[in-house]
């Protein structure tokens, strides 16, 4: 059975995407030969990434995250389009993310859950304002609250929980979808990659241009883009 045939014929559709979903964008994944983390730094970027890292070194954790973690002027892709498209039609019951770019959201997508938090929200953690990803861009060193406050962005470090009610939300959709559609991630990084299990429908379809450790688990899996894959279909 063909994608464009899963899709015509459900009716509760969810989709849980990676970081291939926005390379597309001109975003880098993590973990592909030009990824974020076979790039040269003074640190390992999945150090910089740390929580620990975050309050030890905190100018140099924000030197890199406004290089390499502030993609502003990204669009969204066919993917994130298409995916918009079948909410609107009610076709799409929610769009599961590991991303944190907001490209979802600026296709016109409304239920999304993203498991790993967003780069367009940014608070002080002394009195709790909110700050754009643009205040961030444009601040120099350590961004700080008009309080005086040190201003955290609002995305999970490594050693930070995942969001209890992102994560209830995530797992109800997956639960009650009739078609899981997984792209654009290696299904390598947890607890991310466990969501799956908590699939109770019938079919699920993997786009991903390499191998995952699920695709023997899947009706149908498709070594391409997804920009490309998902710009084919009709809703």
């Amino acid at each position: 059975m063909t994608l464009q045939e899963l899709v015509d014929r459900s009716r509760r559709i969810v989709f849980f995407g990676g970081a291939g979903v926005s390379t597309e964008s001109g975003i880098p994944d993590f973990r592909s030969e030009d990824g974020l983390y076979r790039q040269n730094y003074r640190y390992p970027p999945e150090m910089i990434l740390g929580v620990d890292f975050f309050y030890t070194h905190t100018e140099e954790f924000y030197r890199f995250y406004r290089d390499k973690m502030l993609p502003l002027s990204a669009q969204p892709n066919a993917a994130h389009r298409k995916l918009a498209e079948m909410e609107q039609k009610g076709k799409l019951l929610a769009v599961v993310t590991q991303n944190i770019d907001g490209l979802h959201q600026k296709a016109g997508s409304k239920n999304v859950f993203e498991l790993h938090g967003s780069i367009h929200r940014n608070h002080c953690l002394q009195c709790h304002k909110s700050y754009s990803a643009e205040d961030i861009a444009r601040s120099q060193g350590v961004p700080k609250c008009t309080c005086g406050g040190l201003i955290k962005p609002d995305v999970v470090l490594y050693g930070e929980p995942l969001d209890r009610e992102t994560v209830e939300g995530a797992v109800n959709a997956i639960a009650s979808a009739d078609l899981l559609i997984v792209a654009g991630t290696s299904l390598t990084v947890w607890p991310a990659a466990g969501f799956l299990e908590y699939f109770l429908g019938e079919h699920i379809v993997l786009i991903n241009r390499g191998a995952t450790p699920y695709d023997e688990k899947c009706e149908l899996v498709i070594r391409e883009n997804v920009g490309k894959v998902l710009g084919e279909l009709t809703v």
